[in-house]
């Protein structure tokens, strides 16, 4: 199957997975970020990050990594797999099946695309990413594959990232107030942390937790975060790349429920 023929047809996936689909599907870019490519801004480089769920003893959950300490770029973060399309890659779907194999092993055979949330510019670095969203469908052995590149290698169920307990905000010296997630010794944050939050939300598996529990990023995150960047993006420096972390739509319960933008 080509790795681009997306699944549109939830009534033939797991229960736990189609309402996320349906939801998935009826999304645009301003449910996730709060700014869009600017008018005559020249596309930066195209790219991808594998949002892949499986099923587990805990129930559903998702694949995450660590990136290494040493590189030069969103070291030492918490991600999804992924990176800049290849000339040779089909498409964003290739191009995050491919990252996931040269990342952490991941067998492409046993994975089914079902869905390509809406391409989202991140700023300052000009990226273009698209979430690709894949059910794990023949979950197969993964690890680190280079140790150089990444660190470690977490399949997270779906009820430890809901539960109010691994919960939190991460206030960045910008100014910028996000969702996190503490969770297998790590602190997830920035672009990814605001990507799954929407997630679960879509998905109907958010709880509530304490907003109110806000805790300063640690200087080691803020570090590391930062390497590599002129001196005038370390302030906004996040990961996948550097795009300001205050582009992340803060998330709203208001009367519809539905994600919005709020003034800080």
């Amino acid at each position: 199957m080509c790795a681009e023929q997306v699944a549109a047809a939830p009534g033939d996936l797991p229960a736990w997975l189609a309402p996320l689909v349906r939801a998935a599907n009826a999304t645009n870019a301003a449910d996730f970020l709060r700014w869009g490519q600017p008018a005559g801004e020249p596309a930066g480089r195209a790219s991808a990050v594998l949002i892949l769920l499986g099923e587990g003893a805990a129930g559903p959950e998702v694949l995450l990594i660590e990136r290494a300490e040493r590189l030069r770029s969103h070291a030492g973060q918490p991600a999804f797999p992924g990176g800049a399309v290849d000339p040779s890659d089909l498409g964003p779907a290739d191009t995050a099946l491919r990252e996931a194999a040269e990342e952490v092993g991941l067998d492409p055979s046993g994975v089914r695309v079902v869905a390509l949330l809406p391409e989202l510019y991140l700023p300052p670095s000009g990226f273009l990413v698209t979430p690709v969203l894949a059910w794990w469908q023949r979950p197969g052995p993964v690890g680190v594959v280079d140790a150089a590149e990444v660190a470690r290698v977490e399949r997270v169920p779906v009820a430890e990232l809901v539960d109010p307990a691994n919960r939190c905000r991460v206030r960045h010296p910008s100014g910028y107030i996000g969702a996190a997630f503490t969770v297998r010794g790590m602190l997830v944050w920035g672009f990814t942390a605001g990507l799954l939050d929407r997630v679960l939300e879509l998905g109907g598996w958010d709880q509530p937790w304490d907003r109110e529990d806000i805790r300063e990023l640690p200087s080691r995150a803020l570090d590391l975060a930062a390497r590599g960047l002129p001196a005038d993006l370390r302030m906004a420096a996040v990961e996948h790349d550097a795009p300001a972390a205050d582009d992340v739509v803060p998330r709203t319960d208001g009367p519809t429920g539905r994600p919005g933008t709020v003034d800080r």
